[in-house]
């Protein structure tokens, strides 16, 4: 039986390496590295079939260093203290330590992770660490605090493109056949910026038509296999992404139905808990957030009774976190505001501290003016009084605009009275 066309297609080389230019493109952090032939220890953290894999192996052949790799579904830390050890008798004195890469770090214990700290801080090993979790709440503090972090994006279309030209050319079993892509929409949207999911559904739809004749490939036919094969594409059989997608969109447009079946579809599909429970969190904030600011402090409620009382009873909250915010009303002002505030900041750098709102904490920083002039806000009616808190250059700049839900009209109301015109919409 021939090896998957993902496999096949695995690149080798960093020019075959399909999309992370801003990581490994020329000039980029990574690409520096590798070309400099040292590298430290750093974590990737990007959906599945974005290369984290991949590019390891790529570094570790570049570098031409040993290469360790462990899972975290199937190692303990027996298994990391071994693999620890090898690598301590295979670096030779003033070399490159050897790289130990750990697909799915996010599933390692914490007993598993601190088993890893030592070795990453004397440089034993060079750790590069795979996740599809956000690493600050998946990986400890201490081990985080040793490694940078990369973010890998999904696959951009023409980089999907080129590797579906790639596959149609290159490979040794595609390339003997006659195969016309008169249409490319649904493997795109299907593989969702996956490499390894295109891929599979680039080898499903030539594996269901004969070797020896002519294949066109259509939208039609694509969607027609998938519905016939709805494990093809998937090798969980749960599209994990497209499905926990849905169930925020079914909790922004507030359709309580819809929210606990996307959540049943997650919860049969052996999706963990916690993910559930984070993506509540999130939502909280940012699509029902001062709309009902309550609905934040469910949502963190529901998070600590399922890691209190675990599975399947843990599903109760979860159901009730998800209702209560589908049911609420919603606004996203707080999620825009911080978002416009970023956007200055990056445009703008680091305008300097009015001298009034510094601190002076010897008499040489009084001396200078700092904190002269400073209105403490409590000493006034209404605990309010007028004065300039942003730098002088964006003093009139606006980031937070109320979406007057009858919760957020209240704290627009105030901001009106205090304000006055500065707040009018």
């Amino acid at each position: 039986m021939s090896e998957p066309l993902a496999e096949r297609l695995r690149p080798r080389t960093l020019d075959q390496y399909v999309g992370q230019r801003h990581l490994v493109g020329e000039g980029a952090v990574l690409r520096q590295m590798i070309d400099a032939g040292r590298i430290s220890s750093f974590i990737l953290w990007g959906p599945p079939g974005v290369g984290k894999t991949t590019l390891a192996q790529i570094i570790a052949n570049r570098l031409n260093i040993p290469f360790y790799t462990l899972s975290a579904v199937t190692s303990g830390v027996k298994d990391v203290r071994d693999v620890i050890e090898k690598a301590k008798n295979n670096r030779f004195f003033n070399s490159a330590s050897p790289i130990l890469f750990i697909d799915e770090i996010h599933r390692f214990s914490k007993s598993q992770q601190d088993s890893l700290l030592g070795a990453v801080e004397r440089g034993v090993v060079t750790l590069i660490g795979a996740t599809t979790e956000n690493p600050s709440f998946e990986v400890i503090r201490p081990l985080l605090s040793r490694c940078q972090l990369y973010v890998l994006k999904p696959l951009e279309r023409d980089d999907l493109l080129g590797l579906l030209h790639r596959a149609l050319t290159e490979d040794a079993e595609l390339s003997q056949r006659h195969i016309e892509l008169k249409e490319t929409g649904a493997m795109l949207r299907y593989s969702g910026g996956d490499a390894r999911k295109l891929l599979n559904i680039l080898q499903l739809v030539t594996e269901a038509s004969p070797a020896d004749k002519d294949l066109v490939i259509t939208d039609e036919m694509v969607v027609s296999l998938l519905q016939q094969n709805p494990l093809a594409y998937d090798k969980d059989g749960e599209m994990h992404y497209d499905i926990i997608s849905a169930f925020i969109k079914s909790i922004r447009g507030s359709d309580p139905d819809a929210a606990l079946y996307w959540m049943a579809r997650m919860i049969e599909g052996g999706e963990d808990p916690q993910f559930i429970a984070r993506r509540l969190v999130i939502s909280a904030a940012e699509d029902v957030g001062l709309a009902n600011p309550n609905a934040l402090l469910l949502a963190n409620a529901a998070f600590d009774a399922v890691m209190k009382i675990g599975w399947p009873e843990g599903r109760i909250p979860l159901a009730e976190a998800a209702v209560y915010l589908a049911t609420s009303p919603k606004s996203n002002s707080a999620y825009l505001g911080i978002d416009s505030a970023l956007s200055t900041v990056k445009q703008t750098g680091n305008l300097p501290v009015p001298l009034h709102l510094r601190n002076a904490p010897t008499s040489l920083m009084k001396q200078l003016g700092y904190s002269d002039g400073y209105k403490y806000s409590h000493d006034y009616p209404g605990h309010f009084v007028e004065q300039q808190y942003l730098p002088d250059e964006i003093s009139q700049q606006r980031f937070w605009h109320a979406q007057h839900s009858p919760s957020e009209e209240k704290q627009y109301q105030w901001m009106l009275r205090c304000w006055g015109d500065r707040f009018k919409e």
